[in-house]
């Protein structure tokens, strides 16, 4: 396979993107992990969105970057909603290779259809995978290899008809060719400097040339369509899933809905953007409750070292405790995390009891429980 063959894969034509350039505003969203995530000021996004303002200066071009780093497909799925869809983004890259490659195949490959429907479920966007490196890839790339967590996004980007760009071959390449020294792309093996995530998005931008320009070579202005421009957005249809159990009906049970027991306050959370309210407590032994239909939970939290564990169980089933890890790098607070409590139930009501615990672990420096939302996947 040639290396354009590898980095770039050109499925559908980005119809929507088009479209919104031919009407004055583009909305470009952006999710995934660290090497997306905005704060850093310098990665990839960064010159990928000067590029299309350079490019289109007739149009409005409105950034919605709702990456966050330490983060997967999982949170990404109850965040899909309020941090993509709602903004009205026409054109949403996926970054997820990188940061789903813990999880199990099968999780993973849920979780990542469920985003995949709920984005493309009402014919109003297109969406484009990014496969950025961590050195763990780099023994199969050697070899002219594919790892497993990018051939399984491969494998959903055929069945949806999704673009792709491998960014860390084409980076990888750089390298290979003399062009950029592996300190200069990454210096711990993962988080790209300025010459590396300048590198990731040379390879987007070239994926956004042959998309935009027509097979004149002429940039898309609003005066210039592409060749049966309205019958490519009509003819858009959601496919059958490949995964059974995607997570594309998952939903978010309103924080109002929990019942508690003890020193519980529901506040607005102004310490993370991404984090509108939480159910927050201090207090060792305060309890929730609620109900929910489906077929398991995924529970999000403001979370960190000084954070609490906490026990669970499920229709009056035996108690369960977390342990969760606390990474060097994480902080007190401010990491947005997931834990996830299962898909396997019986589909139908159920209960969830929870009670707040220390952890009992030098590592557990407090006792705040900050409950950020509750996933209901069904």
């Amino acid at each position: 396979m040639t290396m354009d063959g590898a980095v770039w894969k050109h499925r559908n034509p980005l119809v929507h993107t088009r479209k919104a350039l031919e009407e004055g505003q583009l909305t470009v969203g952006f999710i995934g992990g660290s090497i997306t995530d905005a704060r850093p000021r310098h990665n990839w996004p960064e010159p990928v969105i000067a590029w299309i303002v350079e490019q289109y200066p007739q149009a409005r071009i409105v950034v919605e970057n709702a990456a966050i780093g330490a983060t997967g497909s999982e949170l990404a799925v109850f965040r899909a909603k309020r941090d993509l869809i709602d903004r009205g983004c026409q054109l949403v890259f996926i970054d997820y290779a990188v940061n789903d490659s813990g999880e199990p195949t099968d999780k993973r490959q849920r979780t990542r259809e469920g985003l995949v429907r709920k984005l493309l479920e009402d014919g109003s966007r297109d969406i484009v995978f990014t496969h950025t490196f961590m050195q763990s890839m780099y023994a199969a790339m050697s070899e002219d290899g594919v790892p497993d967590t990018i051939a399984e996004l491969e494998t959903l980007a055929d069945h949806y008809g999704i673009g792709s760009i491998w960014m860390g071959l084409h980076a990888l390449e750089e390298v290979r060719k003399g062009r950029m020294r592996w300190e200069e792309w990454l210096p711990d093996g993962l988080h790209p400097t300025h010459r590396g995530s300048l590198s990731y998005a040379q390879s987007i931008v070239a994926f956004l040339e042959k998309e935009l320009y027509n097979q004149h070579n002429q940039r898309l202005h609003p005066e210039v369509k592409p060749p049966n421009f309205q019958d490519s957005l009509q003819q858009q249809q959601l496919p059958e899933p490949l995964h059974p159990h995607h997570w594309g009906d998952a939903e978010l049970l309103p924080l109002t809905e929990v019942r508690t027991e003890g020193p519980w306050v529901l506040r607005r959370w102004p310490f993370y953007e991404w984090i509108d309210q939480v159910l927050e407590t201090a207090a060792v032994g305060a309890k929730l409750a609620f109900s929910f239909e489906g077929r398991g939970l995924s529970l999000g939290f403001d979370f960190g070292k000084t954070s609490s564990e906490f026990r669970y169980r499920i229709d009056g089933g035996d108690w369960v405790a977390t342990s969760r890890e606390r990474p060097d790098w994480c902080g007190d607070d401010g990491w947005y995390r997931d834990n996830f409590l299962g898909d396997e139930l019986p589909a139908g009501k159920h209960k969830f009891e929870l009670e707040v615990i220390h952890g009992d672990r030098a590592e557990c420096r407090g006792t705040n429980f900050r409950l950020a939302h509750i996933g209901v996947i069904r």
